[in-house]
């Protein structure tokens, strides 16, 4: 019995695959309506993305076959969602990331600033915190964690190694070591600087809309003309920037104050080392400028990978600034994100030597190479997460056109009688527990499509919210990478991650939902008035603002 149940155990993502859709097949059997159809799509690929019984990409493939089959929508309108322009920008900020990774620039300017911030408990902390959120606004989470996470560790060991000397030394002697313990106070400064880092690799790539993939994701949705025509482009870079990293500042400061409550306690004069120098700190500052000085100077390439970043951003922030024209009416942040890409391959990584006859012409011929070529960006470049971005935008826009949102709009219809303030929270809530144990891409090309038409609110207080805290995945090792990558180091358990997540989740959202989204909606409101899709703001707006003290009570 035991050995069946554990064939059964071990073959159990072929009985998903197999068994699920046979399970399902009812429903657009008896129904046999458009609405059932995509339903049923629907449901199968929430099944699979949720067990991972399949590739979640592959699972992203499935309504190229299943739409066309069934009715719904005719093949070259499913694969033309595929590639739009969110999928572009994405590919863009890629590149750029992966430019970045490959010289080193970002470990240069992480170690720039741990040195600038010195080694004192406190300050440490500040200076994991701010430079893997900072890092992972532009590259993925999973390369800020794994890039940061080394070099904590590196400081840990200098720091507790100096410590053991210096509490041997102190024992020889016959006095108390006045640095940290070696016991309980160590292990807890090694677990706070592990979560901080793993938490804020999390946290700030909710900041840019090209920081994380769900952020992408609600931008396609926006922009579906099906979903929401003439919306005006009122989700871009600027304007997702100016909701959400206000945003990201304040959940990194209840961040930094957890983890200082929980593990270093409120002791701000030893945590800060106020007016104490000590030899273990000394020791981990310079082991921290010899890892800088391993890097040398500052190279010609790293120097125009820099330039092109910052000329990416001045782009993104300049398309439509209000006091001046931009250059929003002739490109999209996609076009721009392609160009500078492109340029990549374009600019050599060294600067060109002039031909000469003297000795050592010959090495002076050869071209030097491109800031990037092909293969690095090939093997570093998640081509899965294209197609399950994809296979989300069909899913939003297979639940439009079969009628499906519609229906599902006339369902819900009893949530009019809940605050639109209650309904954010538990839909962020109900995202939030789903990520843990799901992908946050998988999470959020599932719920969005149902969130965007079948609550009579505006879509983006219910849409907006909700994406940042499918990204806030704090519970788990298995929630997102960068949690797995602090868990492997083996400073941290699960129930130091669960214990620490719980007041993490719901603080966190709670600063993503209605009151700071409140002030983004007062800025939209001009633009979004002119929507003839989206539902009545002001009225929103008027609802919220009576309810705003019951609000204030709560949080």
């Amino acid at each position: 019995m035991g050995s069946c149940l554990k064939w059964l155990w071990n073959h159990r993502n072929y009985w998903i695959i197999f068994l699920t859709p046979l399970i399902l097949l009812p429903l657009p059997v008896i129904y046999n309506s458009p609405e059932a159809k995509c339903g049923y799509a629907i449901l199968l690929m929430s099944s699979y993305w949720s067990t991972e019984c399949l590739p979640l990409a592959v699972t992203g493939l499935l309504p190229v076959i299943l739409f066309p089959a069934m009715g719904v929508m005719h093949p070259n309108e499913v694969c033309m969602q595929y590639l739009k322009d969110a999928t572009m920008l994405y590919i863009g900020g890629l590149f750029v990331a992966i430019a970045v990774e490959h010289w080193n620039l970002h470990k240069r300017i992480a170690l720039r600033v741990l040195l600038l911030v010195g080694v004192k408990p406190s300050l440490l902390m500040i200076g994991f915190m701010s430079t893997t959120a900072f890092l992972s606004m532009w590259i993925s989470n999973t390369a800020a964690a794994a890039m940061m996470l080394p070099i904590t560790h590196a400081v840990l060991h200098q720091l507790s190694t100096v410590e053991a000397k210096a509490n041997e030394t102190d024992l020889q002697i016959g006095l108390d070591n006045k640095g940290f313990d070696m016991g309980e106070r160590k292990e807890s400064r090694n677990v706070a600087m592990g979560l901080c880092v793993c938490y804020s690799a999390s946290i700030g790539g909710t900041a840019t809309l090209t920081g994380t993939a769900p952020n992408l994701i609600l931008k396609g949705q926006v922009d579906e003309y099906v979903l929401f025509p003439g919306n005006g482009d009122v989700l871009n870079f600027a304007s997702w920037f100016g909701f959400a990293f206000p945003n990201m500042l304040l959940m990194l400061c209840v961040c930094w104050f957890w983890l200082h409550f929980m593990y270093l306690g409120f002791n701000f004069k030893t945590s800060f080392g106020c007016g104490t120098t000590a030899d273990s700190e000394e020791e981990a500052y310079q082991a921290m400028k010899d890892e800088y000085r391993k890097l040398g100077r500052m190279r010609f390439a790293e120097g125009c990978v820099l330039g092109l970043f910052v000329m990416l951003v001045l782009l993104w922030f300049t398309r439509e600034p209000g006091f001046m024209p931009g250059w929003a009416s002739v490109l999209f942040d996609g076009t721009v994100s392609i160009v500078i890409a492109v340029l990549f391959f374009v600019i050599p990584s060294e600067i060109p030597k002039c031909l000469c006859l003297r000795q050592g012409a010959d090495k002076r011929l050869k071209a030097p190479p491109p800031l990037l070529n092909w293969k690095v960006v090939q093997e570093k470049t998640p081509w899965s997460i294209l197609l399950l971005m994809g296979g989300g935008f069909a899913l939003a826009h297979g639940s439009e056109t079969s009628g499906l949102s519609l229906w599902l709009g006339h369902s819900l219809e009893p949530l009019k009688n809940i605050p639109a303030f209650a309904i954010s929270l538990i839909l962020c809530l109900l995202m939030a527990t789903f990520t843990e144990c799901s992908s946050n891409v998988a999470t959020t090309s599932l719920f969005l499509p149902i969130l965007a038409t079948a609550i009579e609110l505006n879509p983006l207080y219910i849409m907006l919210p909700c994406t940042l805290c499918v990204s806030l995945a704090f519970m788990l090792p298995v929630a997102t990478p960068p949690n797995a990558i602090a868990f492997s180091y083996g400073n941290l358990t699960v129930l130091d991650m669960v214990r620490d997540s719980a007041y993490m989740t719901v603080s966190h959202h709670k600063c993503s939902s209605p009151p700071v989204f409140h002030s983004y909606l007062m800025l939209c409101r001009p633009r979004l008035a002119s929507c003839s899709t989206f539902l009545s703001l002001h009225t929103v707006l008027c609802r919220f603002q009576a309810e705003l003290k019951q609000i204030t009570f709560f949080l």
